[in-house]
């Protein structure tokens, strides 16, 4: 979702702001209008009392400079998700310790901790005192250098690990989840998982849920893996992740950037070509991205889901230029 520098959007609501002041053509409010007791065409109940409807007009073109979007009200689902926490692990298999063959004194090392080795990489040469000859031990697998434990001119005893290399391009997250949770949590089920570093997410599947119990934390550890292109995940670094169990069907779901509170009222903004209207709503169930609308919108009509903020500012300032 692209979004629209701060200064251009300064300027839009400037503009709109002098001409509904006087400069130019000010900016149209609608006509209060108060609906008769009775129904509306969805059968719902309203009273004579019910608050005005509020609406303005903006061109096209600053509604553009704006970014203001808007998109037609349609079915869709809402997801019944767990939001949850985890840790970055290694692959089990992927991580390989590199040992000393035979005893004796270190004579050079050739990667330290973070390189990024190849597999028949050489990483040092030992003098060994059994054949009084120099060997070298090279790297098993491609992967980045984890630990070294090893110094020029210490012995090394045979069979001493001396880097430990792994393979992170990919990795386990594994997901603690408490209580209740874990009666809904199956394998197989989609999960989003969240970096809490930058905040930049990968979507994965749930492969297992682990027999066990994690012991300090009494949790029930479910695992997924995620890809490590960019290899800004690291082991040990904790994650976020939205364990999505369900799905609900919904006849009629808006972005949750669609909604604004007005007069304490949950509303959005409906478009009809350059007039926007503030629409009060009934909600439903929501996720971390989308709400379910009950009452107040008809599927098709086109709904501001972008720069929505603008949409209610912009009908406060025609308001208070209408009361002068």
């Amino acid at each position: 979702m692209s979004r629209t520098p701060f200064t251009a959007i300064l300027a839009v609501l400037l503009t709109l702001t002098l001409s509904a002041c006087g400069g130019e053509k000010p900016a149209e409010v609608a006509t209060p209008q108060k609906e008769e007791a009775g129904h509306d065409e969805d059968g719902h109940a309203h009273d004579e009392g019910e608050a005005d409807t509020d609406s303005t007009t903006i061109k096209t073109e600053m509604a553009a400079q704006a970014g203001i979007v808007s998109a037609p009200v349609q079915a869709g689902t809402i997801a019944d998700e767990h939001e949850v926490q985890g840790l970055l692990t290694p692959v089990d298999g992927r991580v390989a310790q590199v040992t000393a063959r035979f005893p004796g004194p270190i004579r050079a090392l050739r990667a330290n901790v973070g390189d990024r080795v190849r597999a028949g990489q050489p990483l040092a040469s030992i003098d060994s005192n059994l054949s009084l000859t120099t060997y070298s031990i090279s790297a098993p697998i491609s992967g980045v250098v984890l630990s070294r434990q090893a110094q020029i001119g210490a012995v090394a005893g045979e069979g001493t690990a001396l880097f430990e290399i792994g393979d992170l391009s990919e990795l386990w997250v594994d997901l603690h989840i408490f209580g209740a949770d874990t009666q809904h949590i199956t394998a197989g089920v989609p999960v989003t998982i969240t970096r809490m570093t930058d905040g930049v997410s990968q979507s994965a599947t749930l492969e297992r849920v682990l027999p066990g119990t994690a012991t300090a934390s009494q949790s029930t550890v479910a695992r997924a893996s995620v890809r490590n292109e960019d290899g800004l995940w690291r082991p040990g670094a904790a994650v976020t992740a939205r364990i999505v169990v369900a799905m609900q069907p919904a006849e009629k779901v808006v972005p949750l950037s669609a909604l604004q509170t007005l007069e304490g009222r949950d509303v959005v903004f409906v478009r009809d070509g350059e007039t926007y209207t503030a629409r009060p709503v009934t909600l439903g169930a929501r996720d971390a991205s989308k709400v379910e609308v009950k009452a107040g919108l008809e599927l098709g009509e086109q709904v501001v889901v972008e720069q929505s903020y603008v949409v209610k500012a912009d009908i406060g300032k025609a308001g208070a230029a209408h009361e002068h």
